[in-house]
């Protein structure tokens, strides 16, 4: 079994995603292609990454991940492949499979340059059917990505996913916020450990120039009903929430805010 994964910002209205999968059918009639989102919000590459990244770790090796958020298709931006372990990133070079190859283990990238193995284009304005689906299924069938592109030395990241450690304090951004209203951040497990911080504690959160005390628990009861927390929730990043409540309204954030948590 072959699994192949679609990411896209086209929703379920119009009948592109349905396109896109019989591209990928017509050359693997045995793939098995899971939807992971087709609303992340129109050309929302931040949202688009942020999804890619939390799901993609939980698909078995061998996946390949076709990701269609692309403001830029019909420009000069690279069409490119991923490898990133044992899992395949198909899509865009705009930074929207960039943090989920880096988290699994980023190993090599290629342009996509042999058209001549992907069906003849019908427009320039639609890769998804035309290039990325096709391309992610040539790879279930077992061929080189060299025989598809060109090796690259280097991809478009999102250059707010990086936290930055400094002594005891931690710089980060909002990378989304759910549909409860947790503020889900760049900073993860691994950063947490870098501080010193492995079990709950106490931090001070500074945002847009307002300062908070803040608990860092393991779930949302360890607090009362309307108070703020930190904690790691189940996409592996660090989330300020409110229990019961919505964090991202009630702090007045959104994507990209920067933030800093402070050992107390």
């Amino acid at each position: 079994m072959t699994v192949i994964t679609l990411l896209t910002d086209y929703g379920i209205t119009d009948s592109y995603v349905a396109e896109v999968k019989g591209a990928i059918l017509k050359i693997n009639p045995k793939a098995t292609i899971i939807d992971v989102s087709h609303d992340v919000g129109n050309y929302n590459i931040s949202a688009g990454a942020f999804h890619m990244t939390r799901a993609s770790r939980y698909f078995p090796d061998g996946t390949i991940h076709v990701g269609v958020v692309d403001p830029g298709v019909g420009s000069s931006r690279k069409a490119i492949i991923i490898k990133a372990k044992n899992t395949w990133f198909v899509g865009p070079d705009n930074g929207l499979m960039a943090p989920a190859a880096d988290r699994i283990g980023f190993e090599q990238a290629w342009a996509i340059t042999n058209l001549d193995l992907l069906p003849s284009k019908v427009s320039d304005v639609f890769d998804g059917r035309d290039v990325f689906g096709p391309t992610g299924a040539l790879i279930s069938k077992g061929v080189s990505p060299d025989e598809i592109g060109t090796k690259i030395d280097d991809i478009i990241r999102i250059p707010y996913y990086q936290p930055e450690i400094h002594g005891n304090t931690i710089q980060g951004n909002v990378i989304h916020i759910d549909g409860f209203g947790n503020v889900v951040t760049n900073i993860t497990y691994d950063t947490l450990g870098q501080v010193g911080v492995d079990s709950e504690a106490s931090f001070k959160l500074t945002v847009d120039d307002k300062e908070y005390t803040v608990p860092y628990v393991r779930r949302f009861s360890a607090v009362k009903k309307g108070e703020l927390l930190v904690l790691v929730a189940g996409g592996g990043y660090l989330e300020i929430s409110i229990n019961q409540g919505n964090a991202g309204k009630q702090l007045g954030l959104s994507e990209g805010t920067e933030i800093e948590l402070q050992i107390d």
